[in-house]
């Protein structure tokens, strides 16, 4: 039987399936049913600055309801804590007591006051490591991404000093050099990047012209785009890469790890296809381990990053062009 253990920010799994945040994640009975499927790790849904700004909003609109009572009638309704965020956080403790794998606490936040305060609070829940979702939502057109940037490298210097247990990120492509910004991360003691991130886009609806919402569940081929940067990666950096987006049975699996990535996360396979998935995917993973002739990950990791591949121009714009300009099938 090959061995499927492998290391994420210095956290030992058991395998390199993490289940990423998702709807599946944010119930304690789904968490128990990834874990005895075989998830190495969860985690959590992640905790919004959107929720935390409500819930601070709900609380001082509470308290002022009654400014022009008199202030005897005013002590009747005493100070309340705002419960959402709290609510959370007891969520996630609860989820830590629960399962035996761990547990990964992801925070979304905007404000670099709300990051550093929060973060610090989920660490406080007993969790392995934190999740930092990385993004900016361009407002001013005379911000650059330079500005962008620094502002986030700021905020991770003031989270890292706040806590003490593993810090990753889970970022988006959209970076001038994403390559650049990961290695500025790296040098500042992130031990884990998750990529990447999949956002909502919106929709139009052109019968009833309006906006509407759905949910986007990502593809096979989405897997193409972590698959490259876990390959330029490799070799590169302090952290670890967990690939994510896109991987959806034991092959995509295989191919992060080939490529370099350390583990890999699945949300969107899994919502489709429900926990016992994970335990397919292993199957799978393990199976071609052993037609390959492969005892551990450790064997083959990174086998076909950028760094150990013989051909030169697997990961460049070469390649494109090699194909494009190659004879066309007869139709």
């Amino acid at each position: 039987m090959p061995d499927l253990k492998t290391s994420y920010m210095g956290i030992s799994l058991r395998n390199p399936i993490i289940a990423g945040a998702s709807p599946l994640t944010s119930r304690i009975d789904t968490i128990k049913r990834l874990e005895d499927a075989g998830a190495a790790a969860v985690v959590t849904a992640s905790l919004f600055e959107e929720q935390i700004q409500l819930e601070r909003h709900e609380l001082a609109e509470g308290q002022e309801r009654y400014d022009n009572i008199s202030a005897e009638a005013v002590t009747t309704f005493p100070r309340g804590e705002h419960a959402g965020p709290e609510e959370h956080l007891m969520w996630v403790r609860k989820t830590k007591e629960a399962v035996k794998i761990p547990v990964i606490g992801s925070l979304n936040a905007v404000t670099p006051a709300t990051w550093t305060t929060w973060a610090k609070r989920l660490a406080e829940t007993g969790v392995d490591a934190l999740e930092l979702n990385f993004y900016a939502r361009p407002t001013d057109l005379g911000r650059t991404g330079a500005e962008v940037e620094r502002e986030q490298i700021d905020v991770l210097g003031s989270i890292l000093k706040s806590v003490s247990i593993p810090v990753s990120v889970k970022l988006s492509v959209h970076y001038s050099n994403p390559l650049n910004f990961i290695k500025q991360l790296d040098a500042k003691g992130v031990k884990g990047f998750v990529l990447f991130n999949r956002f909502f886009q919106p929709d139009i609806d052109v019968d009833k012209l309006e906006h509407v919402n759905k949910l986007n569940l990502s593809e096979p081929n989405d897997s193409r785009l972590p698959l490259r940067y876990a390959g330029m990666l490799y070799r590169e950096l302090a952290g670890d890469v967990c690939a994510s987006t896109g991987i959806a049975d034991g092959e995509s699996v295989a191919k992060m790890l080939l490529a370099g990535a350390s583990c890999v996360q699945c949300a969107s396979a899994l919502i489709r296809n429900k926990p016992p998935h994970v335990t397919l995917m292993l199957k799978s993973l393990e199976g071609w381990m052993q037609k390959k002739g492969f005892a551990s990950i450790a064997d083959f990791r990174g086998k076909l990053s950028r760094a150990s591949s013989k051909d030169p121009w697997a990961y460049l714009r070469a390649q494109y062009v090699r194909i494009v300009m190659s004879r066309p099938p007869s139709l």
